[in-house]
């Protein structure tokens, strides 16, 4: 099976903490898709940190979410995370 090759996109910066973002790609099974979409997993980002209060609050669940931007559709919003290293395995160079 030959390599796939992503679009290269510029990566930028979180608009929340301006960190570079990095490419991610969700899994096959996922319903992201498997096109790569760029997303902030800076454990400091207020979006992120903020999250977890934020979904107690108002869904009683302890989750959050880190700032993601597809480029393919320049759609951006909350990727959601269960965790610090949840979603890191899909991070691709």
């Amino acid at each position: 099976m030959a390599e796939r090759k992503f679009p290269e996109a510029p990566v930028g910066t979180c608009p929340y903490c301006g960190k570079p973002m990095v490419k991610w790609v969700g899994s096959l099974e996922s319903a992201w898709g498997y096109e790569p979409q760029f997303v902030c997993f800076d454990d400091n980002c207020p979006y992120y940190l903020e999250g977890w209060e934020w979904m107690r609050a108002q869904f009683k669940q302890n989750v959050s979410y880190r700032y993601r931007f597809n480029p393919c559709n320049g759609e951006s919003g909350p990727l959601p995370v269960w965790s610090e290293t949840a979603l890191r395995d899909g991070i691709v160079d």
